[in-house]
């Protein structure tokens, strides 16, 4: 038995007044409708009418059956329509994950121009340098920098690309001179940024002839963030390599000054990771497209600033 059609069935034959006209407005027969009734009572184990030759009414348990089938019923039709409209209207809690320093330079900003649009979404954005498991941690989206990604059952989109820079304080390079070439990095204290995926210490340059690898001989300070490794080169401790979007920040407040600026390092693909295609619900959705449309030309602001 569908005891929710059965509910149906039961409220109409109440509005309708009896089991022809309920047959009727229901597009069925007399005998599909007093016998859905019927198994309704027989699942309940109680008598929900009264039947006479000219009429049925209602019992006291089936007064109190019909109350509370109007309010599941209603409740039910309320949950279906928001779960079709979750893939129409953008609304909810969104959750986004992303690298710490690109998304304080660029998620947040994306955020609050998408919410200024989609006034019934709400966010929850965490920031941290690991490679997120979207469904243990329920998230819906990662923003990621990788080369590459690995095989998964995720859904990924390209976003576009992202990269780090040589840097050191003006003051630092003012003391020690500026590196005019890659050979030059030997007599620099070199500040390392570690990286959650345990990568090579190797500094991989690349410029319009190609890749470049340079091995860092004096290596006095490593840390894992790269706010953290942007004041301490702010400090003149020595040169190092920052993502574009820390470094841009420090560069327009004088902080930090670009070495080597013919290179860049760590060039890497962003992409927006998602856990299914199927029934995407709408703020995800919008939220990937709007990231899509609106984060490149940030990048290339950015990128005109610190070329």
């Amino acid at each position: 038995m569908d005891l929710v059609q059965s509910m149906r069935v039961f409220i109409r034959v109440v509005d309708a007044g009896n089991f022809t006209a309920a047959a009727n407005t229901l597009n069925t027969t007399t005998a599909y409708t007093s016998r859905a009734v019927s198994e309704l009572e027989a699942h309940l184990q109680t008598r929900l009418f009264n039947r006479t030759t000219r009429k049925i009414t209602l019992t006291e348990a089936g007064e109190r059956f019909l109350a509370r089938s109007r309010h599941i019923l209603d409740d039910l039709e309320q949950a279906e329509s928001e779960a079709r409209n979750a893939t129409v209207v953008p609304s909810g809690r969104l959750r986004i994950h992303s690298m710490s320093g690109f998304g304080t330079r660029y998620v947040v900003p994306l955020i609050s121009r998408y919410m200024e649009q989609q006034p019934l979404v709400e966010v929850d954005l965490t920031l941290h340098q690991r490679m997120p498991d979207l469904l243990e941690e329920s998230l819906d989206v990662s923003i990621v920098l990788a080369q590459s990604l690995k095989e998964s059952n995720y859904i990924s989109r390209s976003l576009g690309s992202f990269y780090s820079v040589m840097c050191a304080s003006p003051g630092y390079l003012a003391r020690h001179g500026a590196p005019q070439s890659l050979a030059d990095l030997d007599q620099h204290a070199c500040l390392k940024l570690v990286m959650p995926s345990g990568e090579s210490e190797s500094w991989v340059f690349e410029n319009d002839a190609g890749q470049a690898t340079f091995s860092p001989q004096k290596l006095p300070f490593a840390v894992n963030l790269p706010e953290a490794l942007a004041e301490a080169l702010a400090c003149g401790m020595g040169v190092g390599v920052l993502p574009a979007s820390t470094f841009v920040r420090e560069f327009m407040a004088g902080r930090l000054a670009r070495v080597l600026p013919e290179y860049r390092l760590d060039v890497r693909n962003i992409y927006a990771i998602y856990p299914s295609r199927k029934y995407l619900d709408a703020k995800v959705r919008t939220w990937i497209e709007f990231a899509g449309e609106h984060l490149p030309p940030l990048l290339a602001s950015d990128n005109a600033v610190i070329a």
